[in-house]
């Protein structure tokens, strides 16, 4: 815990107030009080916050354009019809990218500085630009339309792990436009959501979207309130609203861009939570394993958070039993999840292993049209790579990391979970999300502005993250594809990992004492 900044430690006698006149010894006035020193750092902050926001919500606001594909039906969400051109509207969400990257990072240096504003206030800012984005259309990919045909294949008694948006045809199989050929990746809890808001929507693919954007939206506050209400540290809940509710990045991918992501990053939290907030008992531990299962039945990379109260349990507490019951609580709930849906549900996930994303630094290497040295390494080479260099980012960041309790469960997980970020073959913008919720968790590091940058990099080459003639894009901004994602970001994603690298071997800031 960081002491005041106006209160200075003394060894045996707890905390005295540093002098705010002139010194006595000395007779020169004193140093200006800290919130002198971080009231520009806030203000600039939140200013870029806000603008930030307010771009991404006029995006949504202004209807179907180059980041936003259209809607087959009628109802919510609403919008207007301003049909901004595709210059207008990347060229908005670009700026809205930047300057909420900057704001944040602003905001973050105003509260290692001393900054304390009302945490309340923000909590509800964050809650009600969330429910803003809820109930307007989805922007920046086109996504919710693949899980809303998933969804209406399983009302309608077809399997979404064998059945294509093509086979399904209709209204909600011609509105998809990427992965046509594609059966579902996501785990059966994930499915079962799907299908239900599918229910709700009946035939229509826009009421489909809208009730999957709210419980999108319900999902990401409930992480704020876990966030904000595991502590009564007014530091601690600043910094989980900086990193998740109010973070402009994550609002944008996560709620406004309606990925369902965010559904495993709440199990995961929860399942930390409940494991850190008391003693490990074996009801508590079965009790993390059932909802480290349930991550795991969501999106597969979500049940790594499990790794830190096994580490601790095996490492740590030599409890075998106590490990025991979390593996057998996660194997009840992935058991039953992937026993009603199939063996099926496994079957895109193997296929998917083998993709390589664009604007990935093993795109260098190889993935689609080869890779950008010049060199196409097989697949399965690939992949040992990138387990080779995941094992030792986790060796690298489980040391490097701050420690969010005693028992390091947090340091661990996020060690596991931002390794996978930073090594897997295959990465997007919102996928980060993962990584800020466990770093939420912990103290403030430099690893915040790894992410910050990394998060911020990867949404500008996502712009948008739509196939170029869907979205309508001109001849003259294919190179948004063809130069920034899949040529120039490679090279800026290994620079991005060298800097992670760099700064897990860097020693720490030592802190004078006062």
């Amino acid at each position: 815990m960081t002491s005041s900044p106006n209160f200075a430690v003394v060894r045996g006698s707890g905390a005295v107030p540093e002098p705010t006149a002139a010194s006595p010894a000395s007779g020169r006035a004193a140093e200006p009080a800290a919130p002198d020193r971080h009231r520009g750092w806030a203000a600039t902050g939140l200013a870029g916050i806000g603008l930030s926001l307010a771009a991404f919500l006029w995006l949504a606001l202004a209807g179907p354009s180059a980041v936003q594909p259209r809607l087959p039906g009628g109802g919510a969400p609403w919008m207007f019809h301003v049909d901004p051109s595709p210059y207008l509207a990347i060229s908005l969400m670009a700026a809205g990218i930047v300057v909420g990257a900057a704001g944040t990072g602003c905001c973050l240096v105003a509260a290692r500085r001393g900054w304390r504003p009302r945490t309340a206030w923000l909590l509800g800012a964050g809650i009600a630009v969330a429910a803003l984005f809820a109930v307007t259309p989805p922007v920046g990919s086109s996504d919710h339309l693949n899980y809303a045909a998933y969804g209406h294949m399983a009302v309608e008694g077809l399997n979404p792990y064998t059945t294509t948006a093509e086979e399904l045809g209709g209204p909600f199989g011609g509105a998809v436009e990427e992965w046509r050929t594609t059966p579902s990746i996501y785990g059966p809890i994930l499915t079962w959501i799907q299908s239900g808001a599918a229910w709700i929507g009946g035939e229509s693919v826009r009421t489909t979207v809208f009730v999957l954007s709210l419980l999108n939206g319900v999902a990401f506050v409930l992480v704020g309130l876990v966030l904000y209400l595991r502590t009564r540290d007014e530091g601690a809940r600043l910094r989980g609203l900086l990193l998740w509710t109010v973070n402009p990045l994550l609002l944008f991918q996560l709620v406004s861009g309606a990925h369902n992501d965010v559904w495993g990053i709440a199990a995961a939290v929860l399942a930390l939570t409940v494991f850190t907030r008391g003693a490990a008992t074996l009801w508590r531990t079965f009790g993390t394993g059932l909802i480290v299962g349930a991550a795991v039945a969501i999106k597969l990379p979500a049940g790594l958070v499990g790794g830190g109260p096994a580490w601790h349990l095996l490492r740590s507490a030599r409890d075998l039993r106590g490990t025991a019951v979390l593996f057998g609580g996660a194997g009840l709930t992935f058991g039953v999840a992937y026993g009603i849906v199939g063996l099926k549900g496994f079957d895109q996930v193997r296929h998917a292993s083998d993709f390589i994303s664009l604007a990935n630094v093993w795109h260098l290497f190889g993935g689609a049209g080869g890779g950008v040295l010049g060199m196409d390494l097989p697949k399965p080479l690939i992949s040992i790579l990138s387990l080779c260099l995941l094992l030792y980012l986790v060796r690298l960041l489980s040391r490097a990391l701050p420690s969010g309790d005693d028992r390091d469960v947090l340091r661990v997980a996020a060690a596991l979970v931002l390794a996978w970020l930073f090594a897997a073959t295959y990465a997007l913008p919102w996928y980060d999300g993962l990584g800020w919720a466990l770093l939420a968790l912990l103290p403030w590091s430099r690893f915040d502005g790894v992410l910050l940058l990394r998060t911020s990099l990867l949404s500008l080459a996502y712009l948008p993250a739509r196939a170029p003639l869907k979205a309508g894009l001109p001849d003259d901004l294919h190179w948004l594809v063809t130069g920034l994602r899949a040529s120039v970001m490679p090279l800026v994603s290994a620079a991005v990992l060298a800097l992670l690298i760099w700064t897990c071997l860097r020693p720490p800031r030592r802190v004078p004492a006062p």
